[in-house]
């Protein structure tokens, strides 16, 4: 991590080892209230930019590309660290994360970095969940059941970003289908198809509008549809095909 001092820290990969470092350089102010950035807006933009490489508990998102933004900052703070201090971190890593790291430079930018950097810093650690219009922020993802028809089986992604599927669960005959889909976020997701670890199919990896989708033949029985980019799956993005 490169602070505006010039000093360099630990990468970006490693922010939970940096994050003390970090904040005793930046010195300690008042807890954020949210008069230095929008938190509603913030979380609604982590969620969508920042929530498949990162768990934030309040966020309700599980990425492990990235570190676990409630970890890395907890010691800080039982240290008597203020969120301001936290938020100033986060900022610094956003506008000049680690070229030895995942997280790409300036992923948000403008009054977007203002607020994520300000939601995580209201967020990161703090015991219990939002309320108000922060838990009305990110709506829950609303899945159904899939049902193939005319040999054609559509599980889309959720158009916020979160990671999920807008289907949790899908059926199919046997025989020939197409799996297909649609993706309306800029967080990048694909589909594939595996059962008993054996991978059937996968689509190509889309975004902003595009449609990821492959063919395949089954047999009945149960398969795991799910996104094979690092972390997705595991943050939720899977589910059960019943094929019969």
């Amino acid at each position: 991590m490169e602070l505006r001092s010039g000093r360099r820290g630990a990468a970006f990969a490693a922010l939970a080892a940096a994050a003390t470092l970090a904040v005793a350089s930046a010195g300690c102010g008042d807890d954020i209230k949210g008069d230095r950035g929008d938190l509603v807006h913030g979380k609604q933009v982590f969620v969508e930019k920042c929530g498949a490489c990162h768990t934030l508990a309040r966020a309700s998102t599980q990425g492990n590309v990235g570190p676990n933004l409630d970890v890395a900052f907890a010691q800080s703070l039982a240290d008597g660290f203020k969120r301001d201090t936290v938020q100033g971190v986060v900022r610094e890593q956003i506008l000049y994360p680690s070229s030895a790291g995942k997280m790409p430079a300036r992923v948000v930018t403008g009054q977007d970095a203002v607020d994520v950097a300000a939601y995580v810093g209201y967020a990161a650690a703090r015991e219990g969940e939002d309320e108000g219009a922060l838990a009305a922020a990110v709506r829950a993802v609303e899945q159904a059941t899939a049902r193939a028809e005319d040999g054609r089986l559509r599980i889309d992604a959720d158009p916020g970003g979160q990671l999920a599927y807008l289907a949790s669960d899908a059926t199919a005959p046997a025989g020939p289908l197409e799996i297909a889909s649609q993706n309306e976020s800029t967080v990048a997701h694909d589909i594939a198809l595996e059962q008993d670890g054996q991978q059937f199919g996968k689509g190509e990896t889309v975004s902003d509008g595009g449609v990821s989708s492959f063919s395949v033949d089954l047999q009945p029985g149960r398969y795991t549809f799910f996104c094979t980019l690092p972390g997705h799956r595991e943050g939720g993005m899977e589910g059960t095909l019943t094929v019969g």
